[in-house]
């Protein structure tokens, strides 16, 4: 079988576990130590625990041998990890880049409303970061939503807008759309 030797092999990796000094470091290393490239990440400590996604790109034998050592290293970290190849996405020039900013009271079912109205206008959710706080002074629980959305360029803008503000106005969120910048 001939493979090819270009970078363009590309792995998606994650990884879940109990939070601890030295995690990033050594699933790096791994990834290093193999010639790996890493194009795309996201990293964050969900109360106890960490959890990690990575895109690396490498040529094929490279990306072999990281997927065969995500076993051992999974173990002596005691993490969950999961690794998948993929593509390079296709053409976005179809879609606007546009974000998303919501503040409100903190109430069950925001992310679940806002996913809906966006996908009932088939409108991708490319990205999506929630976070709960207290309010300074009150101590009222609230809750923040920042999303990354492709719109197809077929959309009035104007009239998401609108239809966008009057959801927001009906279920008491703050919000902005914008082009992203």
């Amino acid at each position: 079988m001939n493979r090819p030797h270009t970078k363009n092999n590309l792995l998606v990796i994650s990884a879940l576990g109990k939070d601890k000094p030295g995690i990033v470091n050594d699933l790096t290393h791994a990834i290093l130590k193999y010639d790996g490239n890493i194009v795309d990440s996201r990293m964050t400590v969900l109360g106890g625990e960490f959890a990690i996604i990575f895109m690396v790109s490498g040529q094929w034998n490279n990306i072999a041998q990281i997927e065969d050592s995500l076993p051992k290293l999974a173990e002596s970290f005691q993490l969950t990890i999961t690794a998948k190849r993929t593509e390079e996405r296709s053409s976005k020039s179809q879609y606007l880049p546009y974000s998303i900013e919501v503040v409100s009271l903190d109430n069950p079912g925001i992310v679940h409303h806002l996913a809906n109205f966006f996908s009932c206008r088939q409108i991708n959710i490319e990205e999506l970061s929630t976070n709960s706080y207290a309010a300074a002074h009150t101590g009222t629980p609230m809750f923040t939503v920042q999303m990354s959305v492709e719109i197809p360029t077929t959309t009035q803008i104007s009239t998401l807008r609108d239809e966008f503000m009057e959801f927001c106005d009906d279920l008491n969120l703050d919000a902005n759309i914008d082009p992203r910048r």
